[in-house]
């Protein structure tokens, strides 16, 4: 017996199956703020980000009938805008060095940072994510504005899970800092 759960189904995504033009402004509609969310938090460039949600939607479109349900629509959808956009890092040849090999992995960090902490105002959080190296604020975002388990982040970056883990460790504490360092400066 197949374990898999089937979302139910989506009309607009159905109508669009079928071919139909106001369906398809539907669903861009519906998903082209959230997917340039997801890509803006990945890029930091709006520019750059709304052609990569162009691109993942043209590809969506293109390959409707590749969509089964085992997720929703969205989440199919982000994943697409999620590959894009770091693909397009990968070009700009963003370095994604492994830690484990690199021999600047701690074991374990230890995570000592209180989430209390974390409990600032929105905007200044958002700019000091923004603020940060660009492979942290990736794996950052990725991790808790997209919710992507860190073995998931690990696949898509081709790094290893310890890795990722480190990665985002360290830049929590980044981010505590920045607004830290704003409070006391």
């Amino acid at each position: 017996m197949d374990q898999t759960i089937e979302i139910a189904r989506d009309e607009q995504v159905e109508l669009c199956k079928k071919g139909d033009n106001n369906a398809y402004f539907c669903i861009y509609e519906r998903y082209a703020k959230p997917m340039l969310n997801s890509s803006m938090r990945i890029l930091n460039n709006i520019a750059d980000a709304e052609d990569m949600v162009q691109e993942a939607f043209i590809d969506a479109f293109n390959n409707l009938e590749s969509f089964t349900y085992k997720s929703s629509f969205e989440a199919w959808l982000r994943r697409i805008v999620i590959n894009k956009s770091i693909s397009l890092l990968r070009k700009r040849k963003i370095s994604w060095t492994d830690i484990d090999v690199s021999g600047a992995a701690t074991p374990d960090e230890p995570d000592d940072i209180n989430e209390a902490q974390f409990e600032f105002d929105i905007q200044r959080v958002k700019a000091a994510i923004r603020a940060l190296p660009e492979n942290y604020r990736v794996i950052f975002n990725l991790f808790v504005i997209d919710e992507l388990k860190q073995d998931e982040i690990a696949s898509l970056l081709n790094i290893s899970h310890n890795n990722v883990r480190t990665i985002y460790h360290r830049a929590k504490k980044k981010v505590l800092d920045i607004l830290n360092a704003n409070d006391h400066g």
